[in-house]
């Protein structure tokens, strides 16, 4: 069934692919549904299925946010086998305008429209309204981005900060980041900070410490940390936290992010307390003659379902025609 009023959007990660329909950019989500991307062989196969369970409905336009960079009609995901042309694809999902923006973008151009139950918070002070609002979030990858204010609307930024490199703040994340050269060339935030990046630190502390591991998933180190199983996985934890503090607080100095720091993906809101207990506030804040404008700043964990997907919505409205690529019927 064909209809012009619906649009499509989605959020594609590394591991999941999130669908929603929506009525416009002011409007709400709705009919969302999250699909495995390893159970379908293309983009185009996730977003039809999806559409037959919704009524076999056939929108006209469509905004889907990518866990990649953004950049031209061909594009290849990060974390994920799925290489495609936004023409193409397009033309195949019979749409006749297609969006397609960094996930990370949609989300920070979600965060100035988040409710007071969507995030909680973690240290530091009262945000500054009206001032750039950073984002990020350990996932499949590391998700970075940031919004702010220009002219009488809000302005994500299109980058791919969690490719930055990192530097150890002590011997021990030194010794770690040495194993870790040993397989990469470039150790990254995002090689430090994500689902395989906290297997990465667990194999590594074993190694430093003369233990042999078996092998593990992100779940298996968290649930073996939380329950005080394992002092190579409550480490691992440990150490992730902190290393994703410090990169935050760099973020924040980088981007004067009086509007707050926002923590997403699908990792540390999963933590709770744990999280707000462990170091990643003081490592956020310790930046040498920087501490103190960090201690104002206060540090965010979005408990958004689907923040991306309003995101995406949003970038449907005339004033975001210069995000990502869109491709159109000509």
């Amino acid at each position: 069934m064909q209809s012009d009023s619906i649009n499509l959007i989605a959020d594609i990660g590394g591991t999941n692919a999130r669908f929603a329909l929506v009525d416009g950019p002011a409007g709400q989500p709705r009919e969302a549904k999250t699909l495995r991307c390893a159970d379908y062989a293309t983009l185009v196969d996730a977003a039809q299925t999806y559409l037959k369970e919704v009524g076999n409905l056939q929108p006209r336009r469509a905004s889907i946010s990518l866990a990649t960079a953004v950049s031209g009609d061909q594009l290849t995901m990060t974390n994920h086998g799925w290489t495609f042309s936004i023409q193409q694809t397009r033309q195949a999902l019979g749409l006749s305008s297609l969006k397609m923006l960094n996930d990370y973008t949609a989300l920070a151009l979600a965060l100035p429209y988040f409710k007071d139950d969507e995030y909680w918070q973690i240290g530091g002070r009262q945000r500054s309204e009206g001032q750039v609002m950073a984002v990020l979030g350990p996932g499949t990858g590391l998700g970075v981005s940031a919004v702010m204010p220009v002219g009488d609307h809000w302005m994500p930024l299109q980058g791919e900060g969690g490719h930055v490199s990192y530097g150890p703040l002590d011997e021990r994340e030194a010794g770690v980041i040495a194993i870790l050269r040993r397989q990469f060339e470039h150790v990254s935030a995002e090689r430090l900070v994500c689902g395989s990046g906290l297997c990465l630190l667990y194999r590594s502390i074993a190694e430093l410490d003369g233990l042999s591991v078996e092998p593990v998933n992100p779940k298996d180190v968290t649930e073996m940390a939380l329950q005080k199983k394992s002092v190579v996985a409550e480490e691992a934890l440990a150490m992730f936290c902190a290393i994703l503090g410090t990169v935050a607080g760099n973020l924040a100095l980088t981007l004067g992010a009086r509007g707050g720091v926002f923590i997403g993906g699908g990792i540390v809101p999963q933590l709770g307390d744990y999280f707000a207990q462990s170091a990643f506030r003081s490592r956020f804040e310790k930046h040498g003659r920087f501490t103190s404008y960090l201690e104002e700043i206060p540090a965010y964990v979005i408990q958004s379902r689907y923040p991306a997907l309003h995101g995406a919505a949003i970038a449907l409205g005339s004033d975001y025609e210069c995000l990502g690529v869109t491709n159109t019927e000509t």
